[in-house]
């Protein structure tokens, strides 16, 4: 049953069972207050007299109380003494135990995304510059046209084509103004769940699927269009990222998936926009197909990668994923057909319920929701055809309407990819399914608005929002190359350290020392190997190779990702005096072939100093592979040069 309460912190509904125990109750409530006493609490059925203190009915039920569905109740009680009388209290008493701090509410616990944190700090007005024909005040003076709009003003989304609010500006839209009650501060926000509530909060029949009631079951849904967006636009960091992602369709003709890599920030085009920054494609293992794939999941090196990102200098995640859906045409194979359109469909049926599934399981951390999540940022990018037979890319998400129906297992993909079905209900034991009724709204021939029940199918518009996307005019990219081979393209790129230390020995990696002891005119070397190295793939492989820590793997994704890596040569010391960059060193050293000095470029000092050692030798009549062996101290390890270190421990001979 319904129980409404009613404090000085505003009015409340809990739904509870008629047997609950009235302390149940006084849990409820006391979630909605703070600084709240325990022991004062008091309950009456009337705003003024006939209070009865809560510990006072300690084991009863609500049922006992008389209470009904429905009822009103007056609570109050009183605030903890202040900090100071505490410690009064704790000095006369010499107990040495401090007052606890009162406890959070769920949504306090959550730490928000600094995009969000961004927002909630402004105030997200619109400017408006001073109207020449209707403002007659001064020049700091203000009127109705020309004071800043609200980001939720709809004349302004209109005029400037945007059909969807930001996150931000719907919250702005919903939150109460600031009053005394502390009401205005409850989280505005709640989840959809078209799912029986299980057991039913009446507790007057069996729960479903043998018995069902207006208090359990979801109520009838239209389908309406989501007047907010979590995520406004993407954004590519680079042509190269999409470019280096379809190579392996160019190749092979196979459609391929990957997940977006990147971070969210401000977006000015959108009042209190958000946009998702996309700065690599990760292509996990997959099975491709000439119509689609096959792919795993949950995917199993998705921990790793998600680490490993947020130890970038700018802290990444995965914001969404893209997959390919390209078909050469017969006539002309350079160009490909165009089947994404108005007439036919944007985002198919199957891929409007994997969106739903992806964004269920990846929600968004909100202090605006009563369970602390809400929705979710996971973009849908498509790279297909444009009318012209070129390639570009399509973004979108699905509503939350969508996601509240594949969690309650009400609809499927139909065989027509622009429309959905809605799946029967089922009373079975072990497969129970409610499917309340389901209407969607459109105009007809006439101009009228008319309401259509879904069942059995409804067009797979109605669970879509658009997400524009685009490039940056001036391309700054976290991650400066991207010519390693790509993970999970096995055959056509394959990932071996053996093209790691090969690559490394042409760029003379392990005779390039710190800038506190490199030698003149070494900068340069330093340069070019810090730009070889800052690749999402390569980076991503070494961590695969064991010769790096966890430690290790988090300073060289820090150190690649800096923004002004290129600038400063110093910025790559601490890799290069890690415990993890010496063994990759080592290895690069036994293990790949010998650079061949250019004709007439001088040698360098040391491989000079080892001829002359070896001819030195030869000239005393003794063997110089077996007299330049010097075994090492503190790992017996043979070195057969000259230099003061040793080749595996570093430390002196």
């Amino acid at each position: 049953m319904l129980i409404r309460v009613r404090s000085k912190d505003g009015n409340f509904r809990f739904d509870v069972a008629p047997t609950t125990n009235i302390s149940e109750l006084l849990a409820k409530i006391v979630e909605t207050t703070t600084d709240a006493d325990l022991s004062s609490f008091t309950i009456s059925n009337q705003p003024r007299g006939n209070e009865a203190k809560f510990s006072d009915l300690k084991g009863r039920s609500l049922q006992s109380l008389g209470l009904n569905h429905g009822d009103l109740v007056f609570v109050g009680y009183q605030s903890k003494p202040s900090s100071s009388g505490a410690s009064e209290v704790v000095a006369s008493t010499g107990d040495t135990q401090a007052n606890p701090e009162p406890a959070k509410r769920p949504w306090e616990h959550v730490t928000e995304d600094p995009v969000d944190t961004y927002w909630r700090s402004q105030s997200g007005k619109i400017p408006r510059g001073r109207d020449a024909r209707f403002c007659k005040h001064g020049a700091n003076g203000m009127c109705d046209y020309c004071m800043p709009l609200e980001p939720y003003d709809a004349a302004y989304h209109k005029e400037n084509n945007i059909k969807h609010l930001s996150y931000h500006a719907y919250l702005h839209k919903i939150t109460p103004k600031a009053t005394a009650s502390a009401a205005s501060s409850l989280p505005p926000l709640n989840t959809l769940s078209y799912k029986v509530k299980v057991p039913c909060p009446s507790g007057g029949h069996p729960p479903w699927p043998a018995g069902i009631c207006t208090s359990c079951q979801p109520s009838a849904i239209t389908l309406a269009s989501q007047p907010f967006r979590m995520v406004d636009h993407l954004e590519i960091a680079s042509t190269d990222i999409i470019d280096r992602f379809l190579q392996a369709w160019r190749k092979t003709g196979l459609q391929r998936f990957g997940w977006l890599i990147g971070r969210y920030e401000p977006y000015d085009k959108v009042p209190m926009g958000v946009k998702a920054v996309v700065e690599a494609i990760h292509e996990p293992p997959q099975q491709g197909e000439l119509d689609g794939l096959t792919l795993g999941l949950p995917w199993e090196d998705e921990p790793r990668v998600r680490e490993l990102g947020k130890s970038s200098s700018t802290p990444l995640t995965i914001v969404g994923y893209i997959f390919t859906d390209l078909d050469p045409t017969p006539e002309d194979r350079t160009k490909n057909v165009y089947k994404r359109h108005p007439g036919s469909f944007f985002l198919s049926s199957l891929e409007a319920i994997f969106a739903a599934k992806l964004q269920k399981d990846n929600p968004t951390a909100s202090r605006s929701s009563p369970t602390g999540q809400f929705a979710s940022r996971l973009v849908t990018a498509v790279l297909t055809a444009t009318e012209d037979g070129q390639v570009d890319v399509a973004a979108y998400q699905v509503s939350e309407q969508a996601v509240a129906m594949v969690e309650a297992d009400m609809i499927e993909a139909s065989v027509d990819p622009g429309i959905v079905r809605v799946k029967e209900e089922d009373r079975t034991q072990d497969s129970a399914r409610y499917v309340p009724d389901v209407f969607f709204t459109y105009k007809n021939e006439y101009g009228l608005e008319v309401k259509k029940s879904a069942k059995p199918c409804f067009p797979v518009e109605y669970l879509m929002l658009n997400v524009t996307h685009g490039f940056p005019q001036n391309p700054s990219p976290l991650f400066k190359s991207s010519n390693f081979n790509i993970e999970n393209r096995p055959g056509l790129e394959d990932q071996r350290i053996e093209q790691v230390m090969a690559v490394l020995s042409e760029l003379d990696a392990p005779n390039i020392l710190d800038s506190r002891t490199a030698k003149p005119g070494e900068a340069h070397k330093r340069l070019e190997l810090a730009k070889w190295l800052s690749d999402w793939h390569l980076v991503t492989f070494l961590g695969t190779t064991q010769l790096f820590s966890p430690e290790d793997m988090g300073l060289l994704m820090r150190t690649i990702s800096l923004p002004n890596l290129l600038e400063d040569a110093s910025l790559l010391d601490p890799v290069l005096t890690c415990e993890g960059w010496h063994t990759l060193m080592t290895f690069t050293r036994e293990s790949a072939p010998p650079r061949r000095p250019v004709s007439g470029q001088k040698m360098d000092e040391d491989i000079t100093q080892e001829l002359l050692d070896q001819i030195a030798a030869a000239d005393a009549g003794g063997s110089s592979s077996t007299q330049n062996v010097r075994v090492c101290p503190h790992c017996t390890f043979e070195n057969d040069h000259s230099r003061p270190d040793c080749d595996v421990c570093g430390l002196p001979l």
